[in-house]
């Protein structure tokens, strides 16, 4: 399938690693040129240069911390004025401490807005008007499938992802008329290093094995087994696309299954 967005510039955040870089990679891919961000500078030009090199689609590294204005004013100013005008915009970064929602503090919850929607907001906001000017225009949000199902002890990201969500979702109706689409993609067990975090955290709480934690989880899923980041990618890359122009309000997941309601 042609997906059409060959040319198409992207902004893809916290792309030095995880699900960001799968993504960045499917739309490099697919000859999108993209803006590779992160705070690891030296990870994001080395990506971008392997970027360049395998696709061709001229690819740039910004080192910036998109939880803050200055970074966010930054990331989106380097991106446009090296690669044009944004027509793809990939929501994503780093996500919160584990935690029990009944010692959930003021300060963690506060921190479940400040880390998972006021930065996402914020990165809308400066890219949406040109999107709608344009008439043509994607939002992804990498999200989690915590925000159909909440998962144990990840209470703040329940709580900041779900919140993110109905922020998206009401969005999504608003610009419809415009031709922008703005989608998540819920991951479930992808084999990233944020899994193999919560897989070690997990064994460390329960005083068993990784190996363990990660025989259960695996048999928790129908697939019976994690999903790699390149199929997550996939999927990413199918909904910013101009075959998906109408999919919009959506929350996909990409989880083997794991989720089992419809």
């Amino acid at each position: 399938m042609d997906l059409g967005i060959a040319g198409k510039t992207a902004l893809v955040a916290a792309s030095t690693g995880g699900l960001g870089l799968a993504v960045a990679r499917a739309l490099s891919a697919e000859g999108v040129r993209v803006a590779v961000t992160g705070r690891r500078r030296d990870r994001a030009k080395e990506l971008a240069a392997e970027l360049h090199t395998a696709y061709g689609t001229g690819a740039i590294a910004i080192e910036a911390d998109l939880t803050t204005a200055e970074g966010i004013e930054s990331a989106v100013q380097q991106t446009v004025g090296t690669l044009g005008p944004i027509d793809i915009l990939v929501l994503n970064g780093p996500g919160p401490k584990p935690g029990a929602a009944a010692t959930l503090s003021s300060d963690d919850v506060a921190a479940a807005f400040e880390l998972l929607v006021k930065p996402h907001h914020a990165l809308v906001s400066k890219v949406l008007p040109g999107m709608r000017e344009r008439r043509w225009g994607r939002i992804l949000a990498v999200g989690s499938s915590g925000v159909v199902a909440p998962l144990p002890n990840l209470a703040v990201s329940n709580t900041g992802r779900a919140a993110l969500a109905g922020y998206l979702k009401t969005l999504a109706a608003e610009v419809a008329l415009d031709a922008v689409t703005v989608n998540l993609l819920l991951p479930g067990r992808i084999a990233t290093d944020r899994v193999a975090e919560l897989d070690h955290a997990a064994a460390k709480r329960r005083g068993t094995t990784l190996e363990e934690i990660q025989l259960e989880s695996r048999k928790t899923i129908p697939a019976r087994r994690y999903g790699e980041p390149e199929e997550f990618g996939a999927a990413a890359a199918f909904l910013c696309s101009a075959p998906a122009s109408y999919i919009t309000g959506v929350a996909l997941r990409c989880d083997g299954g794991l989720i089992r309601s419809l």
